[in-house]
């Protein structure tokens, strides 16, 4: 018969290498940890980089504020009103024609610019030449008696402050050529794919769109207000 061994150091090695390594919960946890806030960081950098594309888009698109440099006309059309009547280019000639742009389901940007229009008609309602035109860049949702309803939210007078919608091709003729273009990255954001869908923009009483004004801008009313008083004075240089 063979001795027992007595070396303790030899058995307690043979007893480890006998025993299934057990993996280290807290290095495992580490791990994920890790994985997760990499998978996190890509995410946050994707959004960046999306953020940045389409408002380096924007602004490259972005209209000057103030006078253009190249001033637009006014092209002929027939749209329209909330009321359901017809509203013509020819009818509104020899006035001066304060515009901007609405689509009824945008929330925030869109009544932001509604309310500097709602203040602009207050301080001219003693100017009879002066007409507040909002038009819709997106005439499938706001049919008139939408556009009624939205109107009626900024108190907007039937007579002074015109909301306009129509046939499409009609409509987007009229605002891409004599107003702000569109954007094929904006098609999926924006009723049309239209730009600068916050401008308020002045049209002289010849017909020219000559300025554009940002109507997130809170100080803008009293730049729109300067122009049109200019504009109202006999033998005006804008």
């Amino acid at each position: 018969m063979k001795p027992s061994s007595s070396n303790p150091e030899k058995q307690n090695s043979v007893e480890a290498n006998s025993n299934p390594a057990v993996p280290d919960e807290s290095t495992s946890l580490t791990r994920r940890e890790l994985i997760g806030a990499i998978c996190l960081g890509l995410a946050f950098a994707s959004v960046t980089v999306v953020l940045a594309f389409f408002s380096g888009s924007r602004k490259k698109a972005a209209l000057p504020p103030g006078h253009l440099d190249t001033p637009r006309q006014l092209v002929a059309f027939n749209l329209t009103d909330r009321s359901g009547r017809s509203v013509t280019q020819a009818e509104l000639a020899g006035r001066i024609l304060v515009v901007n742009f609405v689509f009824t389901s945008c929330l925030l940007s869109c009544r932001a610019v509604n309310d500097r229009m709602e203040e602009i008609q207050r301080l001219v309602a003693d100017w009879a030449d002066v007409q507040l035109l909002s038009l819709t860049v997106d005439p499938r949702t706001d049919t008139p008696s939408v556009l009624a309803k939205f109107a009626d939210s900024f108190h907007a007078d039937t007579n002074r402050w015109l909301f306009l919608t129509g046939n499409k091709p009609e409509l987007y003729d009229l605002i891409e050529t004599s107003f702000i273009p569109k954007s094929p990255e904006l098609e999926d954001l924006i009723p049309g794919g239209f730009t600068n869908t916050d401008r308020i923009m002045l049209v002289d009483q010849k017909g020219s769109v000559f300025a554009s004004f940002n109507g997130l801008n809170r100080g803008v009313v009293s730049d729109v207000l300067t122009q049109i008083e200019k504009l109202r004075k006999p033998n005006n240089t804008k």
